[in-house]
């Protein structure tokens, strides 16, 4: 097949997401020429994919899609995820079928992909919190895994320059465990949560239900309003795109930002096949792409590459650009490619009611709820594991402001409920860190192909005896702490021992391309850069050495940045 050779650019970024778009904005505000590779559809801000401005008699079968597609076999995964379909957003979520990855018949992996520009930025969470110091150590101090060649220090101002661009509401904690961000006014915790969060408090030093930090504007700075940003109007439809632009995304934030600096190019429906490798500088040359419409391959030359396609995207790219040099995969030598998957994991579940302030209601529909941040960093006599876990949480009532929206019935039925108070339920969800498993691994498929000629990703992932033991405690914590809360009818819903827990299903991928010192042992050095290729940076999920247990996207973004920088110093000086 025959290969048209495109023009230069500056800096290749492969991937319009969280990392890519911010790498796109960092590069073309300090001069370069950029060029985004997005293999999925163009999209506008603001555009008719959008659905937040619709009634629900807007939306196709009042948001729920057609049953048809469980007898055609049609987004299975994605029903799993969100317990139905629906119509208002799942057109920004990929159908496996059509797009299909491998796994073991006794091991599923849920892979949940955003084809589009902007990709996951548009549906992602928006929970944003910093790593401690025990996070980026734990690696070294125990064991598992690469030691990580950085730590808290070195991307503590990368941190703060992500959070004054993408803006952060949340308050000052002073936690060790979730290191104080650069914040917006914080969302108000319910009178339910306060409730628990004070009488948490009351009993313990180490344990805090605080107030989530989240990418939503509360308080817009005026760089924010300059590119179309509004505040966030407290209606909870973020899946469906922000016309507020109130959250952040590539397509309301990054994006624009690069786009004003007249030095952005972007290309959609070009599917990254290869990065180029030539074998006489050792360095990539460019990046190989695939038409998704004519099927037609284009190749883009640059001066620098970023991958920035998720952590199993690009991972898949590295093992597809083979070489002479590289027969396993560019940047590859050490083996290490596809290696360490990891996920968050929840395997304990819990419900509780709030007695009394049967009075006292919500207005509006915050974005977020609260948190447990991890308090197990240091291993105890009483438990057998290591690392930890959060509890991502929230408190709710039906209120006795009328609204029968989400209840069932009509007419007389839906009047009946009308006006009835119940009581407060506090619910509180598990998120443990998966331990950085070598076997935990990624590879193409020997002869199964896509569409397009791509090899398929087999993923070949689980979670370990460590994330078993995690359980296990985590059920008896939960419910200590909703007791000390002052909660009532606690129940307590753990996975059993003998039960797969879904990797990929928390939507938190990480590893395939690990950081590390020795590169005969990881993929990328301290700047996600290529120990192999210097020229070549993998700045997404795939960089991660460890999970933690917090979100991790505000760490890919500091990352990304701090690795934007570092590159475009080695290119003014000429290095690259």
């Amino acid at each position: 097949m025959s290969i048209d050779i495109n023009q230069s650019y500056d800096v290749i970024v492969v991937g319009s997401g969280i990392t890519g778009g911010l790498a796109a904005k960092e590069f073309c505000e300090k001069g370069f020429k950029t060029l985004v590779i997005e293999r999925g559809r163009h999209i506008e801000h603001r555009g008719p994919e959008y659905k937040d401005m619709q009634a629900p008699w807007e939306l196709e079968n009042r948001s729920l899609g057609t049953e048809s597609y469980d007898e055609q076999g049609r987004y299975q995964l994605f029903k799993e995820k969100f317990g139905s379909y629906k119509s208002d957003f799942m057109h920004f979520f990929v159908d496996e079928k059509e797009h299909p990855y491998s796994f073991p018949d006794d091991k599923p992996f849920m892979w949940t992909r955003g084809y589009q520009l902007g990709g996951r930025s548009i549906t992602w969470a928006r929970q944003v919190y910093r790593w401690s110091r025990a996070d980026f150590e734990a690696n070294s101090k125990d064991g598992h895994g690469v030691a990580w060649p950085i730590g808290y220090d070195d991307l503590a101002p990368w941190y703060e320059h992500v959070e004054r661009f993408i803006g952060v509401s949340g308050n000052d904690d002073g936690l060790d465990s979730v290191p104080d961000s650069v914040c917006q006014k914080a969302w108000e915790m319910s009178c339910a949560e306060r409730f628990v969060a004070n009488n948490i408090a009351k009993k313990y030093s180490d344990r805090r239900l605080i107030m989530a930090r989240v990418a939503n504007l509360t308080e817009p700075t005026d760089e924010q309003r300059k590119l179309g940003r509004g505040q966030c109007q407290a209606r909870n439809y973020c899946k469906r795109g922000c016309t507020f632009g109130a959250y952040y995304s590539s397509l309301s934030a990054s994006l624009p930002a690069a786009e004003l600096t007249g030095n952005l190019t972007v290309v959609t429906d070009a599917i990254a096949s290869h990065v180029d490798y030539d074998e006489l500088s050792n360095k990539a040359s460019g990046v190989t792409v695939i038409d998704a419409h004519t099927k037609k391959k284009k190749r883009y030359r640059a001066r620098v590459v970023f991958l920035c396609a998720s952590a199993l995207g690009s991972v898949q790219v590295l093992l597809n650009s083979k070489s002479k040099t590289f027969p396993s995969g560019i940047a590859n030598s050490s083996g290490a490619v596809g290696r360490y998957i990891m996920d968050h994991f929840t395997g304990v579940r819990a419900f509780a009611k709030v007695p009394g302030m049967l009075d006292k209601y919500t207005f509006g529909r915050r974005p977020i709820g609260t948190y447990i941040p991890n308090f197990r960093f240091e291993k105890t006599d009483d438990v057998d594991f290591v690392r930890g876990y959060g509890l991502q949480t929230y408190a709710t009532n039906r209120s006795n402001t009328g609204t029968t929206a989400k209840q069932i019935g009509i007419g007389k039925e839906a009047k009946a409920q009308a006006r009835q108070v119940s009581d407060w339920r506090f619910s509180a969800f598990m998120y443990g860190e998966v331990l950085p498993y070598y076997d935990n691994q990624a590879t193409l498929q020997p002869s199964k192909t896509d569409n397009w000629g791509m090899p398929l990703l087999h993923i070949d992932a689980k979670v370990g005896e460590n994330e078993r033991k995690m359980t296990e405690q985590a059920a008896v914590d939960v419910k200590e702490i909703l007791e000390a809360g002052g909660c009532t009818d606690i129940q307590v819903n753990k996975v059993s021992q003998d039960t797969h827990i879904t990797i990929g299903a928390r939507t938190h991928e990480m590893g395939g391309a690990c950081m590390g010192k020795d590169a005969n042992t990881s993929v990328l050095n301290g700047w996600a850069q290529s120990h192999d290729v210097p020229n070549l940076f993998v700045t997404d999920g795939a960089a991660m050495s460890s999970s933690a247990s917090q979100n991790p996207s505000l760490t890919y973004m500091a990352i990304t940045a701090r690795a934007a920088d570092y590159a475009a110093k080695l290119m003014n000086k000429g290095v690259l």
